[in-house]
């Protein structure tokens, strides 16, 4: 990037667009096209060559998806940014641009379910296999590190458990190994943490989270080296075609604007709830990042802003107890999901993580007691008199 804007409220507002360039509309256009007309034949020759820059076809380049693109990119403090039209799509891109057949991934020990299912699919498939390592120190990354390894991906915070990665520690192992660390940043967002800055390779989103804030998009979003997007952009997104429509990426540039503002009240209102959740008999154990007694809040510390927006914990009783504590609420949503609004809760074991087998669900510390809840923009005592009579109704 030519230029970093000081600070990240400011960025989210203005990178990546000049109304001076598009007829002074203080909002980004939509270019709703599916493809651009060359002025001659030579230009277009000269376009597909990739000898002159512009745009062909909206599946190649967009200028609403590029200023979006831009924005990600300068927030996540890289080079250049991809968009696609789903968290998956971006995942799979990324693992799929850095591995052959044969190779390896080592992998934070909790992901995503989709994420989950797509590493064994990777495996049937091409024989691109992976290890979970629960990364708590350089010996038990190098314990797992393969001549054949290409890849670190970490989640961190977890998805649901909360666990946090030391992500300078993980980085100091991979380099000495010459190994690619990609990070999955979907519920810190940029505003709360920054894998790039802390030398990580590559960074990716569901955009469809706090990215958007609002529920009503799905889309993903990568950012790295020039070198490495432009490898993405010509081969997995180019070929496999999980690209963004120009509204979806205009939607993301309006709930970018508040992204900060969000942020904030998203961990201000969990660490409220965190509080008094903490002390509901009910509750067995609660995992957040802002506890000062979680065992990895030196880390969360270390490179989040804030403890972020995502509290869960686990209940007393048994899976129907969980779900008659969701049943029980009148206010908060039965929906999975995150980063919106709206306070969402939900069931990983049976839910997010169903697809994961038990016994792994098990070893990742997804239980039938645990509930991951995601906080949202509420008066957060509104959400803690639905949260309490809820809770309360599991004693009876």
């Amino acid at each position: 990037m030519d230029k970093f804007y000081k600070h990240i409220e400011t960025a989210v507002i203005h990178e990546g667009y000049d109304p001076k360039q598009y007829m002074g509309s203080l909002a980004a256009p939509i270019f709703q096209t599916s493809t651009f007309v060359f002025d001659h034949a030579e230009q277009g020759e000269r376009r597909f060559s990739g000898e002159e820059e512009g745009y062909i076809y909206s599946r190649l380049g967009n200028p609403t998806v590029k200023i979006l693109e831009d924005r990600i990119a300068m927030l996540e403090r890289g080079e250049a940014g991809l968009a696609f039209g789903s968290g998956m799509a971006a995942v799979s891109a990324v693992l799929l641009a850095l591995t052959k057949a044969n190779d390896h991934i080592i992998c934070s020990q909790g992901l995503y379910g989709c994420t989950f299912g797509l590493l064994h699919l990777m495996e049937e498939k091409y024989n691109i296999t992976h290890n979970f390592s629960e990364m708590r120190t350089e010996e038990q990354i190098e314990a797992v590190i393969r001549p054949e390894t290409v890849c670190i991906y970490v989640e961190t915070p977890i998805n649901p458990t909360m666990k946090m990665i030391d992500l300078a520690m993980v980085v100091k192992v991979a380099k000495k190994y010459g190994i690619a660390v990609v990070v999955d940043n979907t519920f810190s967002s940029p505003y709360l943490q920054q894998p790039l800055v802390l030398d990580c390779d590559v960074v990716l989103h569901s955009a469809t989270k706090y990215i958007c804030g609002h529920g009503d998009v799905v889309a993903g979003l990568v950012v790295g080296s020039k070198e490495f997007i432009n490898k993405v952009t010509r081969t997995t997104q180019k070929d496999i075609g999980g690209i963004i429509s120009p509204f979806d990426a205009w939607l993301l540039l309006r709930g970018l604007k508040t992204l900060p503002v969000r942020m904030a009240r998203h961990s201000e209102n969990a660490a409220k709830l965190f509080d008094k959740l903490k002390q509901h008999p009910s509750v067995a154990q609660i995992f957040y990042p802002g506890d000062r007694e979680h065992p990895d809040y030196e880390i969360m510390k270390k490179q989040m802003r804030q403890g972020g927006g995502i509290i869960s914990f686990e209940i007393k009783g048994a899976k129907k107890d969980a779900q008659k504590l969701l049943n029980a609420l009148k206010l908060i949503k039965i929906a999975v999901s995150l980063g919106d609004a709206e306070t969402l809760i939900q069931h990983p074991a049976t839910m997010t993580h169903s697809s994961v087998p038990s016994e792994k669900r098990e070893a990742m510390g997804i239980t039938d007691q645990l509930i991951r809840l995601s906080v949202g923009l509420e008066n957060w005592e509104d959400l803690w008199e639905d949260l309490n009579q809820a809770l309360d109704s599991l004693q009876n």
